[in-house]
Parts: structure tokens; C-alpha cells; sequence
């Protein structure tokens, strides 16, 4: 079991945005979190990421109990992640945000950059290749010299997930990555997260485009008013009267 939490529990004030969720991510997978707005998708995501901490329950990751642990900590273990707002160095050109992001696992420090040392060199050579490589695999090497705030939408949303694959996760965590992009693009977005599994990183997203989940999940996970309320392949939910009534026969099913 790559991931799991046990009985998951988040209280802002009197508000349970997270009711005792339980669930496990195993390697290799692609699974999807769904459900309507408010029903605690991205709590889950920034209790699982370490960007909360639960007020009661258990995360562990790889078999290592991480509940109470720092975010960067969740981060150094494997877990990658994208938010529903894209954060990027708009100024910056697309090569340079994923170099930026890489220095993160280097050991570069403010003295090396000022006297450029050996280390200095050593670790620049290593955020550029592992850059390269990246914008190889998100497919943006012919912007890769264009200042972000240049590049579409959906490059856009190929270069965050870029940013969180540069830190090598073993588990990758995205935020409603087709939020605001078309049809096509969505399909193409699609083909890049099974590439991703391919690649062996497992995945887990939170999705509100219905049919896109349905045909890229091994497993769905709903949420409602914080509390898990199904579990299953596409097929189970697709099928669950309970998550009928409370988000497919009004989501969107672009």
C-alpha cells in the first residue's frame, strides 16, 4: 500500500469539512476523488500533502506514519503535488521555472551561488538536465525559452504538473488539473497522466469533469459534506444511486 489514512478528520471552527475518511492508494494506480463543491476534496488533498494537519486519524506513506510530520517532509518522501490556482514564475521563461523547481532536491547553498563553486556547477548541470528531461515528457520543449505568462492554459496546466514531477514523487497529486481547459485539451491532458503511470508514479487527482474521470480511474473515491460516501471502479459509481442524487445528475460530463 503506497498511501493510506485512516479514520481522516478536519475541523475548522465548528465546521467538519472531513468526517473519519478512510482510504488507501496503492502503486500504480490512477484513482480519482469526485464529488460536489464543499465536500472536502481539496481538504483531503492538503491533509494527505501536509499542508493541514488532521485533527484526528492517521496518514501513512509507504508504510512510514506521517501524521503531524511537516509539509516539506511529506514532500522529501515522494509526494508531489498541483493546486487549482497554477503558481508559476510568469516572468520567468518555462525551462527556467522547471530548473528553479529541481533546485529544491539539490544542496546548493547562497555561498556556492555567490563564488560559483564545484557543487554550484555540478548541481546547475543536474537542474538543467533533469529540466530538459521534464519538458521532453510534458511536451513543452518547443516553448521551453517563452516567458510563461506567454503560454496557453493548458501549457500552463502541463508545466505545474512538470513542476511537481521534477521532484521525482512517488505519488503525484493533482488539483483539478483540466479546470478551465477545452475538450481536446482535456483528452490530451488525459494521455499525459497515463503516460505518468506509465512512467510509475502513481496518481491521484480530484476531478470535476465527470466523463474524463470515468474513462482514466482504476478506482473513485466520493465525497460528500466531508464524509466518504462510495468507493469503487467507474463502473460501481457510475452505478451508485447514492452518488446519483448527490453530484453525477448535476455534474459536468464534458
Amino acid at each position: 500500500m503506497l498511501l493510506k489514512t485512516e479514520a481522516l478528520t478536519k475541523n475548522f471552527g465548528g465546521l467538519t469539512a472531513l468526517n473519519k475518511v478512510t482510504f488507501e492508494i496503492k502503486e500504480g494506480e490512477i484513482v480519482a476523488i469526485i464529488g460536489p463543491n464543499g465536500a472536502g476534496k481539496s481538504t483531503f488533498f492538503n491533509l494527505i500533502s501536509g499542508f493541514y494537519p488532521s485533527c484526528s486519524g492517521r496518514i501513512s506513506f509507504m508504510g512510514k506514519d506521517m501524521t503531524g510530520t511537516p509539509t516539506h517532509e511529506f514532500a522529501c518522501s515522494g509526494i508531489g503535488r498541483t493546486f487549482q490556482t497554477t503558481n508559476l514564475f510568469t516572468d520567468s521563461t518555462v525551462l527556467d521555472n522547471l530548473i528553479i523547481g529541481y533546485r529544491s532536491k539539490t544542496k546548493m547553498g547562497m555561498l556556492d551561488a555567490i563564488f560559483n563553486t564545484k557543487r554550484a556547477r555540478r548541481d546547475e548541470g543536474a537542474s538543467r538536465e533533469k529540466a530538459g528531461e521534464i519538458l521532453e515528457f510534458i511536451g513543452l520543449t518547443e516553448v521551453k525559452n517563452q516567458p510563461v505568462g506567454n503560454i496557453s492554459q493548458e501549457a500552463a496546466k502541463r508545466l505545474a504538473i512538470g513542476l511537481a514531477l521534477v521532484t521525482e514523487p512517488r505519488l503525484l497529486l493533482l488539483d483539478e488539473p483540466a479546470a478551465g481547459i477545452n475538450h481536446g485539451e482535456t483528452s490530451e491532458l488525459a494521455n499525459l497522466i497515463q503516460k505518468i503511470r506509465q512512467a510509475g508514479i502513481t496518481v491521484c487527482l480530484i476531478e470535476h469533469k465527470v466523463q474524463m474521470v470515468m474513462n482514466l480511474a482504476d478506482r473513485i473515491m466520493v465525497l460528500n459534506y466531508g464524509t466518504k460516501i462510495a468507493e469503487g471502479t467507474p463502473k460501481d459509481i457510475s452505478n451508485n444511486d447514492r452518488v446519483i442524487e448527490a453530484y453525477l445528475g448535476g455534474a459536468e460530463h464534458a
